[in-house]
Formats: C-alpha cells, sequence, structure tokens
C-alpha cells in the first residue's frame, strides 16, 4: 500500500488493467465492491502499480446501484452522527438485523452499510421510520428546501392544562403557529384517538412537533412516524430494516 500522498489513484490503476471505466471504478469503491490486498478499498486511496485488486462480481451486475435502507429507529440512538456516547442509527444495518420477512431479494453486502446518510432526523427520544441511503437524489427528495414530501407521525400527548385542548388550539396546529420567529407551513394534525394525535407535515424543523405541542399545552410522551411519502413503516419491527424495493417510490 502506498503512502496517502504517494502512488497511482486506485482508479487509475483499475482502469489501466482493463477492470473498469475511471467513473466505474469510483462508483464501485465507493459502494464497497473493491478489495486491495484483500481488504476492502476506499475513495481516493493511492496504491503501488504491483497490488492485488479484486472486483467482487456483483459490481457489474449490479452496477453499483446505491441502496436505500429503511429502519425502524428505537428510542436511544441519534439519526446522524453519533453524540453525547449514543451511536447512529446506521450501525443497525448489519445482516443480523435485518428483517426476516424483508420483500427485496438483494443479497446483503457489506458495502451497502457504508455511506448510509439518514435522509431526515428522528430525535433520539423518538420512532419510527428513518430512511439512511447511499443516494444523494433521494436525500434531496426527501429532505430539500423545495421538498414536498408528506411525513406522517403518531403523537402520544397529555395536556397541562384545566380541562381539554381546544378546538381552537388543534387549529392553530394546523396553521398559525411560529417557531424561532418564523411561520411554519400548513399542516395536517387531527386526532388519532383520545389521548394521540395524527401530525402529517412537509417540513422537519429540530424538535418541531415537540415544541408545536408545548405552544398549545401538550406534552408529548410519545412520538412515531409510520410514513414519509407512499412508504409506510408498516409491520417492520423495531431495531429491524429492509431495503426499498425497486418499485417503491417516495
Amino acid at each position: 500500500m502506498a503512502p496517502a500522498d504517494a502512488g497511482i489513484r486506485l482508479s487509475k490503476v483499475m482502469t489501466e488493467r482493463g477492470l473498469a471505466s475511471r467513473r466505474e471504478a469510483d462508483e464501485w469503491i465507493d459502494a464497497g465492491w473493491v478489495k486491495v490486498n484483500g481488504q476492502m478499498a476506499t475513495l481516493g486511496q493511492r496504491v503501488t502499480p504491483d497490488v492485488v485488486i479484486e472486483v467482487d462480481p456483483a459490481a457489474r451486475q449490479q452496477q453499483a446501484r446505491r441502496v436505500t435502507v429503511l429502519l425502524h429507529k428505537p428510542i436511544g440512538y441519534v439519526s446522524g452522527q453519533a453524540e453525547d456516547g449514543y451511536e447512529p442509527a446506521s450501525v443497525l444495518v448489519t445482516p443480523g438485523n435485518r428483517w426476516a420477512e424483508d420483500p427485496s431479494r438483494k443479497e446483503f453486502h457489506p458495502g451497502h452499510a457504508r455511506g448510509l446518510a439518514p435522509a431526515g432526523r428522528l430525535d433520539i427520544d423518538s420512532t419510527g421510520l428513518l430512511v439512511l441511503t447511499q443516494d444523494g437524489r433521494i436525500a434531496k427528495h426527501l429532505i430539500g428546501d423545495d421538498s414536498e414530501v408528506e411525513k406522517e407521525y403518531l403523537v402520544r400527548v397529555q395536556y397541562t392544562r384545566p380541562g381539554q385542548l381546544p378546538e381552537e388550539d388543534l387549529k392553530r396546529l394546523n396553521h398559525g403557529l411560529e417557531l424561532d420567529g418564523v411561520k411554519l407551513r400548513p399542516a395536517k394534525v387531527s386526532w388519532a384517538n383520545e389521548d394521540q394525535l395524527r401530525f402529517v407535515l412537509r417540513e422537519g424543523r429540530k424538535r418541531q412537533i415537540r415544541r408545536m405541542c408545548e405552544l398549545v399545552g401538550l406534552k408529548v410522551v410519545g412520538l412515531k412516524r409510520v410514513r414519509i411519502g407512499s412508504v409506510v413503516l408498516g409491520k417492520l419491527p423495531p431495531g429491524q430494516w429492509r431495503y426499498l424495493r425497486d418499485d417503491e417510490r417516495f
């Protein structure tokens, strides 16, 4: 293996050996399909001319398709980078945690667990559907500034004021509140049962639902995301994951 500032870029060596085009080489390395001297390669890696390069046959079969994973995030995991001693939810994407009833026929590859980024956040004390993806296009579609994708939540609440939540405050939850001096986009908020609200949002401000509830005297005691666009959490058990099917669209 060459030092970081020496040697030849691995993708160039692969191209010179006729293993792949330069673009394919970078995609395959990034997706975890390439090994150098038995070790999984990294994008931008530099090597000496005599290294042994192995390309997983699945790379050519699947053309390094970037995967998207649907995870039922349990309480106690953060959505993104590890913080305050809590692990990121992506550590749960292992063969052992894959849902036995995953309808996808994809075969798990270690490269599928690399570079997974959360497309939207779920607080550490919230549960439900979390999208982890290697595909920047999906992330932009779900969390870009102009995203119109609905996110649906079931929120168990307690009213902290005398009596019951006034109808006027329920209307304010739907439209009329602001956070940090910025008006919130219209939402769809209704009672799912006597102590649980259904929220449908098209934005994702930090701790938005909890802060909205506080403004009208509601305390959130449980929050679960059950749908993103047309993709539902369904029967996926807590702590387990499945692949986004080829026919599923957000």
